[in-house]
């Protein structure tokens, strides 16, 4: 047998010539000089432009094969290679074109043929060069324009794609012509037995290339980095077998390939700085998009797709190049969809997935973007005129939805980004609303009700209307993009198996992603610490309290104590200048999560407090989080603390901009950035918030973009254990299944359980009905009268117990979030049961709170006596690929338990529950003076609050009170020197101490 690798080029060679379209070259026409072959150029353009041909010609007589190539080099220079292969050039007013593709339909012989009249080539042993006799094993060319290179390798010789990967590296000139950026070659393949890699771009050592790998397991299957073994062949045959053949190489050229243009200005010279890349589809985005297409061309419309594409997949490509497919799908000649209606639910629109699609194509009316500059209005008209790609947000369905035209036999495509439960809520019920074709529903309904389907359409009845457009419908498709699919979502969009468990219909796992080196792994350098603390009460007095409510605010007290801010903040600040800052380069950033607003402003304060004691100046601090904030007598607001070094506001949406910059290196959040903020530079990620599920994975993912110079991550979490975060993660680091279908009988349970309370009855539910749905033009009395309808409903609630009050809307939500789910995928035709849905939706809305949520005051009550943070794991959480992956289980029965109520006990009784949580061995090192030496300093002290009420706070901080915190300091630790000794040994925390106690003595003397 032979094993060499000349064999292996052969049976590449030969396949292509049988199977792939193409014939075999000698190269005895290629000029090296121009990197062309004219000879085949000119005869594809005699073939399908004749007329073109023979008019240059007349121009140019003799010298016409020259000219051509003249300003054939001329337009690639200006416009790039794939810009003239897809538009041709002109010349003196002549129009040539130097490829043709594949028409929609077969309507049109004429583009057939010229489509047919594409001459590729394939050529081994390439000899490209004008320096020396070095050879490509293999070069495709399109009309004698060299387009993909391929330099093969054969682990049974002693090489593999290494090899290969530095043989494009270190012996390819990328001066020569035919290497110059998408001036010739388009893409560089490095193949061997079992693997492959691919490059748009030679740099020479800098050169980038990315795997072009199935999958160790196969395109859309769950599975690491790598590819399955082929029985019948080469394992890397998929190249050439599904890949490098003409149609599909042609569509790659005409579809997928992309000239992805990055702008940014230096700050500092405000000039602009231009880079442009070419993106040829990975496989397994080449792999999504075909069956995709070809699923729909088989079963047409009506049928919905899941993609759990995990972070680092590409899904903006992958969506826009859906888009266009789909867009474009004819079956018999016929387009399948009217538009394709791209969705997010972000008030804001994601731009990077707007501008990747709209970066597609330029001409004008093929893409609308509704964005934050466009109206609901020029969304329906988008709709009405028949746009071909709209890409727009949920939100602005609901105003519009009954303004769009008849959509009888009018398919939609709708493409759904970051799908999740909020696809079962009211913005996507008015989607379908607007877009959905009731005919089949109408029908249905009306043999049901045994009358004539005009009858019913002519009613206009709104709830009618509504009724019609649940469940599915044939003329929608929706294209569900997920990393993280939940219970909901599953249903909703997957694909049902014969055991009626629900999968995605194509899987990019977070373990592939990882393992190919699209996305780092989270999990790699994970830290956890524990914190333990005792609290002491502060108060001879022993109340009875709610356990519920005090609770809460103990645990409170700790987490805002000064204290655990102040080490919370030397941990992370210092973690920080030792870790962070010497990752990426020197350009690393981090982030740390909060539980609440008012934690991130305290934490704000306190970064700047310690970065200012202890004179760093490498680091600068952001905040984020949503509207006002109260902290005692003072509102904090965003933009109002975020200050540039100029004194001029950072605005919220100038934030990410200025957080990606060189100035600020740590971003605090509370609520914000957790999901959709995608910053490459993001390397550590500090968690002070309890976290689970989905929104653990989502938020920790924040960190997992690669950058240049960038290895790893670091995370160090305060709250979560190493097991809940690998509990959190198991469900997505492969593929997510659901176990079964939701029993949609539940919905009729919750109704007969909310009932039961006896607040209300049919006659209420009819009497806000016919007020609601009346057809006759809305009055000034309407309002009041459908208000006063739920005027006796809210005095019997509030007739109850709080416990009871709790339970009865606690079931109205869960009646209302059952009803909306299950009739998105399933048509009810029970008016009764809507009318009930419809009324209580309202009601949910006008009942008062359930019982009192304000936190018990226990201000100057509690004390923080010991507190120490100890780390309980370092190292990596590793999830096995082994593992049978994890089910989602569908809810089985109703959740009918109330809320446990408060039950009294004494505070004593609370701190001691508490403590025992989260109780620690202390020894007088871990003890909190700062209580002790306030006290001191303060309680009593006339002549200390006499200072307080004449001088202002920096006099009283600077001038006074260091003297009296002194000899209190000393006192302290004369009576208990372990206690007290950390005090005089760190200068810094003397110091941090002192301007804590002194800070809060100037309040509460002041006030007091």
């Amino acid at each position: 047998m032979n094993i060499k690798e000349k064999q292996f080029e052969s049976d590449i060679e030969q396949y292509l010539i049988k199977y792939g379209g193409y014939t075999k070259d000698d190269q005895s026409n290629y000029d090296r000089d121009k990197a062309i072959d004219m000879t085949k150029l000119i005869e594809y353009i005699q073939k399908t432009q004749s007329k073109e041909w023979k008019r240059y010609q007349r121009v140019y007589g003799s010298d016409a094969q020259n000219k051509i190539y003249k300003r054939f080099n001329e337009s690639v220079e200006m416009h790039g290679l794939l810009y003239i292969l897809r538009n041709g050039f002109d010349d003196r007013g002549i129009r040539i074109k130097v490829a043709s593709f594949k028409p929609e339909t077969t309507l049109n012989q004429e583009v057939i043929d010229k489509y047919n009249a594409n001459i590729l080539t394939c050529t081994r042993q390439f000899k490209y060069s004008t320096e020396n006799e070095n050879s490509i094993d293999i070069v495709l060319s399109l009309n004698g324009i060299p387009i993909v290179a391929l330099e093969l390798k054969n682990q049974l010789t002693g090489q593999d794609v290494n090899n290969a990967k530095k043989q494009f590296m270190y012996d390819r000139n990328p001066r020569e012509l035919c290497f110059n950026f998408n001036k010739r070659f388009l893409v560089y393949f490095c193949v061997d037995l079992y693997e492959i890699y691919m490059t748009t771009e030679l740099r020479g050592k800098d050169t980038f290339f990315l795997p072009f790998n199935q999958g160790s397991n196969g395109a859309g299957n769950v599975g690491g980095a790598g590819n399955p073994e082929n029985k019948d062949g080469y394992t890397t045959s998929y190249l050439w077998e599904k890949v490098l053949q003409k149609d599909v190489l042609m569509d790659i050229l005409q579809r997928y390939m992309t000239v992805a243009i990055d702008e940014k200005i230096n700050k500092k010279t405000g000039k602009k700085k231009i880079s442009k890349k070419l993106i040829f589809p990975r496989y397994h985005q080449l792999d999504v998009v075909t069956k995709l297409i070809e699923d729909v061309k088989t079963n047409g419309s009506g049928k919905n797709y899941l993609i759990q594409h995990s972070a680092g997949s590409g899904k903006s490509n992958s969506i826009a190049w859906l888009a266009y497919g789909l867009a474009n799908l004819h079956k018999n000649n016929e387009k399948i969809f009217k538009s394709v209606v791209v969705v997010t639910d972000r008030t804001v629109l994601d731009s990077q997935l707007q501008d990747t699609i709209y970066g597609f194509d330029h001409t004008d009316g093929v893409v609308e973007k509704i964005d934050g500059k466009k109206t609901s209005k020029d969304l329906r008209d988008a709709i009405n005129n028949g746009k071909k790609i709209i890409i727009t947000t949920l939100q602005k369905f609901p105003y519009i939805y009954d303004e769009i035209d008849d959509n009888t036999n009018k398919n939609f495509a709708i493409i759904v980004d970051e799908a999740h439960s909020s696809q079962s809520g009211n913005n996507a019920k008015k989607l379908k609303a607007a877009l959905a074709d009731t005919t089949d529903s109408l029908k249905e309904f009306a043999e049901i009700e045994g009358k004539e389907e005009s009858e019913i359409k002519d009613s206009e009845d709104i709830l009618v209307q509504e009724l019609l457009t649940q469940g599915y419908h044939k003329n929608l498709s929706f294209f569900a993009f997920t990393a993280t699919p939940k219970e909901k979502t599953l249903e909703m969009f997957g694909q049902k198996l014969a055991d009626g468990s629900f999968v995605p219909f194509h899987v990019y796992s977070m373990r592939q992603a990882i393992e190919e080196g699209f996305i780092l792994d989270v999990l790699q350098n994970y830290m956890t610490y524990k914190t333990c603390y005792k609290i002491a009460k502060q108060t001879p007095d022993n109340p009875s309290l709610p356990v519920g409510k005090a609770t809460k605010t103990v645990r409170r007290f700790e987490s805002l104590h000064p204290h655990n801010l102040q080490q919370k903040t030397a941990i992370i600040i210092e973690t920080f200048r030792d870790v962070t800052k010497h990752k990426i380069n020197g350009q690393a950033k981090a982030m740390l999560v909060t539980s609440s607003r008012l934690h991130a402003i305290r934490y704000y304060q306190e970064f700047k407090r310690y970065i200012e004691q202890n004179g760093y100046d490498d680091l600068n601090v952001l905040v984020a989080f949503s509207g006002a904030v109260k902290d005692g007598d003072v509102e904090y607001t965003e933009e109002g603390l975020n200050k540039r070094k100029d004194g001029t506001t950072i605005k919220e949406k100038q934030l990410p901009e200025e957080f990606s910059g060189e100035e600020y290196a740590m971003l605090i959040v509370a609520e914000k950035y957790q999901t959709g903020f995608d910053e490459p530079l993001l390397h550590t990620m500090f968690v002070d918030k309890k976290l689970s599920g989905v929104k653990a994975v989502q938020t920790l993912s924040r960190v997992n973009r690669i950058a240049r110079g960038k290895s790893d991550t670091f995370i160090l979490d305060f709250v979560n254990t190493k097991e809940e975060i690998e509990e959190a993660f198991k469900p997505y680091y492969e593929s997510t299944v659901l176990d079964e279908e939701i029993n949609v009988n539940l919905v009729y349970d919750t109704k007969v359980v909310m009932r039961d309370f006896r607040l209300y009855n049919n006659e209420d539910i009819e009497k806000f009905i016919k007020i609601f749905s009346k057809q006759a033009k809305q009055t000034e009395k309407d309002l009041g009268k459908l208000a006063s309808v739920f005027k006796p409903i809210i005095k019997r609630y509030m007739d109850l117990d709080e416990e009871t009050r709790y339970e009865f809307k606690k079931t109205v939500r869960n009646f209302n979030k059952w009803y909306s789910y299950i009739t998105q995928i399933s048509r009810m035709f029970d008016m009764e049961l809507h009318k009930e849905y419809t009324f209580t939706q309202y009601l949910a809305k006008v009942l008062p709170k359930a019982y009192d949520e304000k936190d018990v005051d226990l201000e100057g009550k509690l004390k923080l006596e010991f507190y120490k943070l100890e780390e309980t794991f370092k190292g990596s959480i590793s999830l096995n690929p082994t593992v049978e992956d994890k089910t989602l289980e569908n809810v089985k029965s109703l959740d009918t338990a109330g809320k446990v109520m408060d039950e009294d006990d004494l505070l004593e009784n609370i701190i001691n529950k508490v403590n025992e949580k989260y109780q620690g061995k202390f020894t007088d090192g871990d003890k909190v003076i700062v209580e002790t030496i306030y006290n001191k300093c303060v309680k009593g002290n006339k002549k200390l609050k006499n200072y307080a009420k004449k001088n202002d706070e920096e006099v009283f901080n600077k001038s006074i009170f260091p003297e009296i915190f002194n000899k209190v300091a000393q006192d302290c630790y004369m009576e208990q020197v372990s206690a007290f000794s950390k005090l005089f040994e760190d200068k810094i925390f003397y110091s941090s101490i002192m301007e804590a106690i002194g800070r809060e003595a100037y309040k509460d003397l002041r006030n007091g």
